[in-house]
């Protein structure tokens, strides 16, 4: 699988499993934190410092941009997407789920600052991705297939396992998960090359690990974060 023509590959154990299931264990204890001092009014439910629950992509689920943890295997696996995009790549921003029962990830392509993405599997039940890895350059009236006819193919990962793809150029989507709980990050990058990719460094924060509210909004006006 080549990258640059598929548009996807699929790396194994780009992490050491044992580090994937700790990350993935201290996310779910950070969970449970955030979940307490919501529920006892320590911290406000409009700081996204200690993750939400207000992700309008999946509702009603954990999420966390850029946590620090997470920032950090952001920068640690850069030496591995660089050398099997065969890309120089720009760290945008991570971005965390603990996915629950019931839950969703509809069919959708990312913003700028996902346009070279990867999905690392931290832990949990199995939860396949699907990708639509050819872009659709025409409409169902000129005989492109519609979305729903697009079934995408089907990728499974093991823990410490990552899925790179060209996050707004796939389409990518999860099916209904019928398991308890799912851990996923999302580790985002631009390729160096792209008009706008050195301002757009770090999610047009100063540095990697802080919260969205130090994103420049008057150069990029706020957009999903995923």
């Amino acid at each position: 699988m080549n990258f640059e023509k598929d548009n996807y590959i699929v790396i194994k154990k780009a992490i050491d499993p044992k580090i994937a299931y700790f990350v993935y264990k201290y996310f779910l204890l950070k969970r449970s934190v955030a979940h307490t001092m919501l529920k006892r009014k320590y911290i406000s439910p409009y700081t996204d410092y200690f993750g939400t629950w207000s992700d309008e992509q999946v509702p009603n689920t954990y999420s966390h941009y850029a946590d620090i943890a997470m920032e950090t295997l952001l920068k640690e696996v850069l030496p591995i997407m660089e050398k099997e995009t065969a890309l120089k790549l720009i760290p945008t921003y991570s971005y965390a789920r603990i996915y629950k029962k019931g839950d969703i990830l509809h069919r959708h392509k990312d913003r700028f600052s996902c346009e070279i993405s990867t999905t690392l599997h931290l832990g949990g039940d199995e939860w396949p991705i699907f990708i639509e890895a050819k872009e659709n350059v025409g409409t169902p009236e000129d005989g492109f297939p519609s979305a729903t006819e697009n079934k995408g193919n089907k990728v499974i990962l093991e823990p410490g396992d990552m899925l790179v793809y060209k996050g707004n150029l796939c389409e990518h989507w999860r099916e209904e998960f019928t398991g308890e709980n799912c851990g996923q990050v999302f580790l985002h990058y631009n390729n160096a090359n792209s008009p706008g990719a050195e301002d757009n460094k770090n999610d047009t924060r100063p540095h990697l690990g802080l919260p969205s509210g130090f994103r420049d909004e008057e150069k990029y006006p706020h957009e999903d974060m995923v």
